[in-house]
């Protein structure tokens, strides 16, 4: 996993979660509380409830990304960022300042006064803003989005197997064609990417950001750090039944499982509640050898270890063998334990035990035992519709 300096601050496996707090100067912006058009109010908004309560960035939003709202030209935003960057003059605190824009023109301008890093909601639908924030060595977060300026972030809109370059079958689930978007137009050496929580079309659903967000360790796969901006959204809501008012526990909650799955940077407007529960992911997320040399991955499933072999060009049928899994089996009269165990012997794995029987292996080894079992007249149906539940 790569480590990205953000005008010195430090992103990734070896640095604890960063927090990025919001500040709106645009009127549309559906969250007032953090909406401000004079620069002196905006100032004393940051370092009061944004800095002093725990942001190490600050990303300021020169208009709505709202479906709903009419997308703002390249001009309309520079009209904008006087008030931006009136406002990073007058902060007191200590922060990095990102500028959240899909115009390179507008990002060149902002690194150029003062600010730190981008946030690119259209994931460089722009395809000059990769040669911007190189040019000034920035950082910049990469939005799962379409190559349109227009659409940020609807990628079920797209039909990605028309874009593929090698030829891979195309992959029918929404999270697969988050990914799949985060490579259209590479990376920059300083990227980190974003999956794109949220409504961002009408076709998206929220079992598709529920998706997303229970294979986010998939998205480690890229070698990037990974922001998340997961902040009392509807996916997450629905799940309580809350109202965002009532949806800070849910957000919190979900904040400490993104980090403890692999996420970087946490963008919210509850900055000092949500850095606490980033702290408690980052505590209890599990050791790994870190070497400059030799780094551990964090794979959980097979699907996983495909995303990391991809990255290093390696075989990707090898990632049956990246992951396994321990299971106890229980109940197992005598006659039927020695078919068991000889079809774990000849697969390789492991199945031990007296009462209960433990069994465990790779995913190739289980996949080798449950195609064993299969055939022997329906008496492992429930076991091997277990195993196969794992395969998948």
């Amino acid at each position: 996993m790569d480590t990205v300096d953000a005008a010195g601050l430090k992103i990734g496996d070896d640095h604890p979660p960063r927090i990025m707090g919001v500040l709106n100067v645009s009127k549309e912006s559906p969250y007032s509380p953090s909406v401000y058009d004079d620069p002196d109010e905006a100032a004393q908004y940051v370092d009061e409830e944004l800095v002093s309560q725990g942001a190490d960035i600050v990303d300021v939003g020169l208009e709505s990304a709202n479906k709903r709202f009419d997308v703002l030209s390249a001009e309309q935003e520079l009209d904008r960022l006087n008030v931006a960057l009136e406002t990073i003059e007058r902060v007191e605190g200590d922060a990095v300042f990102s500028i959240e824009t899909r115009y390179a023109e507008v990002a060149d301008e902002a690194l150029s006064r003062g600010f730190d890093m981008v946030n690119d909601i259209c994931g460089f639908a722009d395809p000059e803003m990769p040669d911007v924030c190189e040019a000034h060595d920035a950082a910049v977060v990469k939005m799962a989005s379409p190559p349109d300026l227009e659409r940020p972030g609807a990628v079920e809109d797209v039909d990605w197997s028309e874009r593929r370059s090698d030829g891979r079958e195309r992959r029918t689930s929404y999270a697969d064609d988050i990914y799949e978007a985060l490579t259209m137009n590479g990376f920059t050496d300083k990227t980190i990417v974003d999956p794109a929580f949220g409504g961002w079309s009408e076709a998206k659903t929220l079992e598709d950001d529920r998706e997303t967000f229970r294979r986010l360790r998939e998205f480690r796969g890229h070698g990037r750090p990974i922001l998340v901006s997961i902040n009392r959204k509807n996916f997450l809501k629905e799940v309580a039944g809350r109202s965002t008012e009532e949806a800070l526990p849910v957000s919190l909650a979900a904040t400490s499982m993104a980090v403890e799955r692999g996420a970087h940077v946490i963008r919210t407007h509850d900055v000092a509640e949500t850095r606490d529960a980033a702290l408690i992911g980052h505590e209890f997320t599990r050791e790994r050898v870190r070497e400059p040399t030799v780094e551990e991955l964090d794979v959980t499933t097979v699907r996983e270890a495909e995303r990391h072999l991809e990255r290093v060009g390696g075989d990707v049928g090898a990632a049956s063998d990246a992951v396994a899994r321990a299971f106890v089996v229980r109940d197992v009269p005598t006659d039927v334990r020695q078919t068991l165990v000889g079809a774990a012997d000849d697969a390789g794995a492991v199945c031990t035990g007296d009462r209960e029987l433990l069994l465990a292996g790779t995913a190739g080894e289980i996949s080798a035992v449950s195609d064993a079992l299969s055939g022997e007249s329906g008496r492992f149906d429930v076991l091997v519709d277990a195993l196969d539940s794992f395969l998948r």
